[in-house]
């Protein structure tokens, strides 16, 4: 496989992630899926969609959400679509909760390590290519969120985020790994679910990851810690296992004062070997030349 192209730069507005996507020289097709993350309800570091704004109405796109499998505010369709028009996603945006009434979708994962399917929302296959916006940052099991973690978990239905955090063996329930055996399952389960995604939209799918707020949890906790590292920039490719290995070369190259405590949670939860798990499976590769934007 050759090397991805990623591109870096350590600006950070609206403006620049519609600059970065467009470096990717691509122009995705038809009916764009927009996939970001809402934030949870009392989460104080996830991006709101006026940054998210100028890039989603570039592509033309509906931003797409999906339930979540624990207790919160987004759990339920009812409480989910509430808490979307509370942060003001609905305010600006088409958003289409993609599995707001079922059946799920189930994807096949014929190279799969943990899964043989993945439970997707039934709405994601009403849509021609997928734009993946994600803002990087750390995650309670995942040890980080990235770009993989929003094909995986993010596009997941309810049903299947349990299927995913049970490592392959509950859609019901979602059991939380205690052991290393465990996190790497849930390492890779999260790996064959992203390549299913990719599959799905294979040669109509592209990425911009944010690196801000870096907090060591993820926007999906409704009590979060504040962010312990300052902001790095802003990423794009067509490769999400390049972006994502690139996202944590930068994390791991910086000498920010928060960076141990930052790659503490990553290396506690086992998290880079999503990464390892991702390119094995072929769908996108660790080998990267990063194409630094002034």
């Amino acid at each position: 496989m050759a090397k991805a192209k990623v591109y870096f730069t350590k600006k950070l507005s609206p403006e620049t992630v519609v600059e970065m996507y467009e470096r990717l020289g691509v122009t995705l097709p038809g009916k764009v899926a927009v996939k970001v993350h809402s934030g949870e309800e009392g989460n104080q570091n996830y991006l709101h969609p006026e940054f998210m704004r100028p890039m989603v109405e570039h592509v033309k796109g509906t931003v797409v959400e999906c339930n979540t499998a624990y207790d919160g505010e987004r759990n339920t369709t009812e409480k989910h679509r509430k808490l979307l028009a509370g942060h003001g996603w609905i305010k600006y945006f088409n958003v289409d909760l993609l599995d707001a009434e079922g059946p799920d979708l189930i994807l096949p994962v014929p190279g799969g390590k943990i899964l043989k399917e993945n439970h997707v929302g039934k709405d994601l296959a009403n849509y021609d290519s997928l734009l993946v916006l994600s803002h990087f940052k750390g995650h309670p099991m995942g040890g980080y969120g990235g770009a993989l973690k929003q094909l995986s978990i993010g596009c997941a239905s309810s049903a299947g985020k349990s299927l995913i955090h049970s490592g392959g063996v509950d859609s019901d329930q979602a059991t939380c790994w205690d052991n290393h055996a465990g996190k790497l399952a849930f390492c890779e389960a999260m790996a064959d679910a992203a390549s299913s995604v990719v599959e799905m939209f294979k040669g109509k799918c592209a990425f911009v990851s944010m690196m801000c707020n870096l907090s060591v949890d993820c926007d999906c906790c409704a009590v979060a810690e504040d962010p312990c590292m300052a902001d790095i920039g802003t990423l794009s490719s067509l490769d999400p296992v390049a972006l994502d290995k690139a996202c944590m070369d930068l994390i791991y190259a910086s000498k920010d004062p928060g960076r141990d405590h930052f790659l503490e949670r990553v290396e506690s939860r086992e998290g880079t070997h999503t990464i390892d798990a991702a390119a094995a499976l072929g769908f996108g590769t660790e080998d990267y030349e990063l194409i630094v934007v002034d």
